[in-house]
């Protein structure tokens, strides 16, 4: 019994790792980057499909921690955004487990499209309003007048906003489709009936 407990444990580490790995991945490398008025860094990427998904397919802890992960990784290792990575951490591990807890919710296990589908919408919006906050907590800290802050703040919101619709209009066919090949696997079955 404790064997298959730790069997199970481990897997769960393993599929956060791979997914941690891919949010990392399609945040770095899949992405445009966009100059703000007061001069800190937006962008659209693709980072934000694979946190919706990571909810989507292995549920609200561990869509949240591979989220947290790979997105709070990019920022470490990116001089660009390394002040940002404590917030990045805590916003990106809300959305994918936002939208993970909700598609997993009452026994549901992601295979309701239309709760998958207000799950991902609920997970990407929760991400936003935490990102501008932190975004106008961190730009009045920094001394910027109001108008500045305001306008950076709406530049973000605009971007975040493009970021939300691709996230929520690719992971959601994405997970769709990585599920009907998943669903066959003894691996996925004993991971979703231990989230």
């Amino acid at each position: 019994m404790n064997n298959t407990k730790s069997n199970t444990r481990l897997l769960r580490i393993v599929v956060i790792g791979l997914m941690a790995a891919v949010v990392f991945v399609a945040s770095k490398f899949l992405t445009i980057p966009i100059a703000t008025v007061a001069g800190t860094p937006t962008r659209i990427h693709l980072g934000n499909v694979m946190c919706i998904l990571s909810g989507l397919l292995f549920g609200g802890l561990s869509g949240g921690l591979a989220s947290g992960i790979g997105s709070g990784l990019m920022d470490l290792l990116d001089p660009v955004y390394i002040t940002s990575a404590p917030s990045t951490i805590i916003n990106k591990f809300v959305m994918g487990f936002v939208a993970g807890k909700i598609s997993h919710s009452k026994g549901r296990n992601g295979n309701d499209i239309k709760v998958n589908i207000i799950a991902a919408i609920l997970g990407q919006f929760s991400y936003i309003i935490l990102y501008l906050l932190y975004s106008f907590i961190s730009l009045f800290i920094l001394g910027n007048d109001i108008h500045t802050i305001w306008i950076s703040v709406g530049q973000k919101a605009i971007a975040s906003s493009i970021n939300g619709v691709i996230a929520v209009a690719v992971a959601v066919p994405l997970a769709i489709a990585l599920r009907k090949g998943l669903s066959n696997t003894n691996i996925y079955k004993v991971l979703i009936n231990k989230s």
